[in-house]
């Protein structure tokens, strides 16, 4: 009888081990294949960015070598400074600083206003306000830029930075309904603790709400940035003079105008594309924090 009990619990101590092996290598396996999935991906995604870099410390004939050389030799450090030769690269950074710091103003401050008052204040017909909000969302901008161009053009502001700054200083839809739904998930309590003890709505909003709100507004921040810093169309549209031309705009003056230049311009292309991954390099824990925390209270 004995022996049979300590048979039993061998087999099962057998079959125990066999399983957690069976489990550990499964853990490996697949371990292994997302880790190797995400590398093959990075390579694929960072590649072109490293060749950027290296085409811009090339010199001319380095570059229409093939196979191409992805390490320069020698390198070239004179093709960043011949960009500022070749074009006014100092004057499109300032124009697109004048619209980029409004555009993040209205992002941060005004939508998270109006944010606040859709997650937290009780007002009638705010449900139906804010989804009507959100119905401007599914207007793609192709629809509303004739009409937009032909309203700017009669407030003369065609010509002017007028239509890229002010229009932003409003808030967006998009980004009200991302920090809204960021607020609910802050605790009521805290709220309610600071009336409490007097505070008022904007005294609570100032002091609790956006420093908790930090991972949001630096979320909003980098969407907000980027959008602006990286925008085509819209100065292409409102802004006729070359004195105006943003970055992206002067890129384009440069590849019609110094198409053969390839080592500038892909030094001018990578100070363009360097502030946007250095903000989201510093800014990447609280962007994905972010993301993630946006919309688990609805």
């Amino acid at each position: 009888m004995a022996t049979t009990t300590q048979s039993e619990n061998r087999s099962r101590d057998a079959m125990a081990a066999q399983t957690a092996k069976t489990q550990r290598s499964s853990r490996v396996l697949g371990s292994l294949f997302s880790h190797t999935t995400l590398i093959v991906g990075s390579i694929v995604f960072i590649a072109p960015l490293i060749f950027m870099v290296s085409t811009s410390l090339k010199a001319m004939r380095q570059i229409a070598k093939f196979p191409p050389e992805w390490i320069p030799n020698p390198v070239i450090w004179a093709n960043y400074p011949g960009v500022f030769t070749y074009a006014p690269m100092h004057k499109y950074l300032l124009n697109t600083m004048i619209i980029v710091v409004p555009t993040v103003l209205g992002a941060t401050l005004v939508s998270a206003c109006a944010a606040y008052a859709f997650a937290r204040l009780r007002a009638p017909g705010k449900n139906a306000m804010f989804m009507l909000v959100l119905a401007t969302l599914m207007l793609p901008s192709v629809v509303t830029m004739v009409p937009n161009y032909i309203l700017f053009a009669k407030l003369g502001w065609v010509g002017t930075f007028k239509p890229l700054t002010i229009p932003p200083l409003a808030g967006s839809a998009f980004f009200i309904f991302l920090m809204r739904q960021f607020f609910m998930t802050i605790p009521r309590e805290l709220e309610d603790a600071a009336l409490i003890d007097g505070c008022g709505r904007f005294r609570i909003f100032r002091s609790i709400v956006l420093p908790l709100a930090k991972p949001v507004l630096a979320t909003v921040t980098i969407f907000a940035f980027m959008g602006a810093w990286n925008d085509y169309l819209g100065p292409l549209i409102y802004l006729g003079n070359a004195d105006q031309y943003t970055l992206s705009l002067g890129l384009q003056a440069f590849v019609r105008y110094h198409g053969a230049e390839w080592g500038m311009l892909m030094a001018a292309s990578t100070m363009m594309v360097l502030p946007v991954i250095l903000l989201f390099f510093f800014a990447q824990k609280s962007f994905i924090q972010g993301i993630t925390m946006t919309g688990i209270k609805g």
